[in-house]
């Protein structure tokens, strides 16, 4: 019996704009074997059939399938796919144009633990205006969106405390040198002066470096 892939979902809403009146949803399913997938989608539901895994990595090769309702209609025709060797990726036009968001992606109020909220995707209702759509490659719409919506603070969650704290190992490791190399000259904090002004290339303090980015 074919085993059913984990399914992410998120979604927009806009009574007046189509392309912001979607569905994300992804199958995270690695190594989908193209040949062998079958796909089907209508205004009402989902159909989903696929071989994947790969021996050359040592992942059996495994059938995965599943069907769904979805909770309204949508437009089929306008609706996207890709594949790639993460997931398959989709994006579901809504038919209805309607500001309030789908309570759940289903038409049966029936709980489905490999369906999940795609939080590297969701917003809130009220928070959706100004939010830059999803990349349609999984993995940017797992990182990039989410260091765009949240701006330059996301970024330096991800990025610049670490290269901050590496810079501020490097502070300490050259106030040693210092205190190291004015001990061995027995000129004090003159040489030391002079050795800063010259490691100017070095791993930049953290207050220098958040403004530089």
């Amino acid at each position: 019996m074919p085993q059913h892939p984990e399914v992410l979902w998120a979604q927009r809403s806009s009574s007046t704009t189509p392309e912001k009146n979607v569905i994300y949803l992804t199958v995270n399913l690695p190594d989908i074997k193209e040949s062998s997938l079958k796909f089907g989608l209508s205004e009402t539901s989902l159909q989903f059939s696929a071989t994947a895994g790969d021996s050359s990595k040592g992942i059996d090769e495994k059938e995965y399938g599943f069907e769904l309702e979805f909770f309204k209609e949508i437009n089929a025709t306008e609706s996207t796919k890709r594949l790639n060797s993460r997931s398959l990726y989709l994006i579901l036009r809504k038919k209805d144009m309607e500001e309030e968001y789908w309570p759940r992606l289903t038409k049966e109020k029936v709980k489905n633990s490999h369906i999940k909220t795609d939080f590297g995707k969701w917003v809130d209702e009220d928070e959706q205006d100004g939010e830059p759509a999803p990349n349609d490659d999984d993995m940017s719409g797992m990182g990039m969106p989410g260091m765009g919506g949240m701006g330059m603070p996301g970024m330096g969650g991800m990025g610049m405390p670490g290269m901050g704290g590496m810079g501020g190992m490097g502070d300490m490791d050259f106030e040693k040198m210092m205190a190291q190399m004015g001990s061995a000259s027995g000129e004090g904090a003159g040489p030391a002066d002079d050795d800063s002004d010259d490691d100017n290339d070095g791993p930049p303090p953290l207050e220098d470096a958040e403004p530089a980015k």
